[in-house]
């Protein structure tokens, strides 16, 4: 009776095109956003909790979801932080033990619209030769011209600063207080898993908010410092990127994933730019040049540094490429404990494969720590 009762929808792109689905649940109304797409085969729960996404309408590619529901071990942020989800077959019922929840109640507890029935293959084929853009997923079927004008005011992700909006407010603190070694990690989107694996590691770890600034960082006293994934467009984090100089400098052990590795590239005066549809997935090839082994990783990123500028750049030295398009996945310094890479080694979801980033970070810091005793 759900299914057949469900209230029609449609995505409108900012190029005027249209693609038709039902509304899931009895959440209506309207939501804006970048629309992008996840090849990911599961892990939905993640994704959609992944402060990275924030502002983004995620396409689905998997043929259904929900059928496993939902849980609460299974979040990497305290929310939803996808503007709206668009998918082929929304599952209403979940089959696994584990789960706390169906996705249907998880989405209507988080306010969040999503629409199913969507020839997503089409869609995404679409975006792949037409890039990202904006878009509105909407039940307002009837209301085309007043959307398109909103629409049309949407501002386009590139020149766009996100981490504000997801950052914390406060610093905390994460992990054992007896830990070994302490990090300061810089909130521009973090994924708890990323905590979680640092605290694994014997890290005690303070978070700080996007804007922290480096004296404030460095009052915690660490062995070394992190910068998170997150959203947005990296030039515009004019504080982060002058904290990272003053990391630099300082010469303390520093790692960035994603969002946090383009901070570390405009601090060495690489430039970024905005690719055409992005890497989103768990299956992005990459190879380690540093030792000729191949990694299966998990990506979520919209922007990527220029090759060029890292190659001529006598202080940087590219650590890995991605194999399907062959841009920069990773970088360090050549006279400074400091390195970075465009995926998530945390995975969630995704492989471990890139894991061991976690423990070069840690070799780094116990190697500084000798030389400064």
């Amino acid at each position: 009776m759900k299914y057949q009762t469900r209230k029609k929808a449609l995505i409108l792109l900012a190029d005027g095109t249209i693609f038709h689905g039902k509304a899931v649940g009895g959440k209506e109304g309207s939501s804006f956003g970048e629309v992008c797409f996840n090849t990911g085969m599961t892990g939905y729960q993640e994704i959609f909790t992944d402060p990275s996404y924030f502002g983004q309408l995620m396409v689905a590619t998997n043929a259904h979801i929900g059928n496993y529901g939902t849980s609460s071990e299974e979040i990497e942020s305290n929310s939803i932080k996808i503007a709206g989800l668009i998918c082929r077959n929304f599952s209403y019922h979940q089959s696994r033990p584990a789960a706390d929840d169906t996705l249907e109640n998880f989405l209507a507890k988080n306010n969040l619209l999503a629409i199913s029935e969507v020839d997503t293959r089409a869609l995404v084929n679409y975006i792949r030769d037409n890039g990202a853009m904006n878009a509105v997923i909407t039940t307002e079927i009837d209301n085309l011209d007043a959307l398109k004008k909103k629409l049309a005011d949407v501002p386009d992700m590139k020149g766009l600063e996100l981490a504000s909006k997801v950052s914390t407010k406060e610093p905390y603190f994460f992990g054992n207080e007896n830990a070994t070694y302490k990090i300061s990690a810089l909130d521009i989107g973090i994924k708890k898993n990323i905590l979680r694996n640092l605290s694994e590691r014997d890290c005690y770890i303070k978070v700080f908010p996007y804007d922290a600034t480096f004296a404030e960082m460095e009052a915690f006293n660490p062995d070394g410092y992190f910068l998170s994934n997150g959203p947005g467009d990296p030039e515009p984090l004019e504080a982060a990127i002058a904290t990272a100089k003053q990391i630099i400098d300082n010469g303390t052990p520093l790692f960035g994933i994603c969002l946090g590795h383009q901070v570390i590239a405009l601090a060495n005066g690489i430039s970024t730019y905005k690719m055409h549809h992005g890497h989103r997935g768990i299956n992005h090839p990459i190879k380690n040049l540093l030792t000729g082994k191949g990694e299966i990783t998990s990506q979520n990123h919209g922007f990527a540094i220029n090759r060029e500028e890292t190659e001529a750049n006598k202080d940087i030295e590219i650590t890995h490429v991605h194999l399907n398009d062959h841009t920069v996945a990773g970088i360090r310094m050549k006279n400074k404990p400091v390195f970075s890479v465009q995926y998530h080694p945390e995975a969630s979801p995704g492989p471990h494969d890139a894991s061991y980033l976690f423990d070069d970070f840690l070799t780094n810091i116990k190697k500084h720590k000798m030389q400064t005793v």
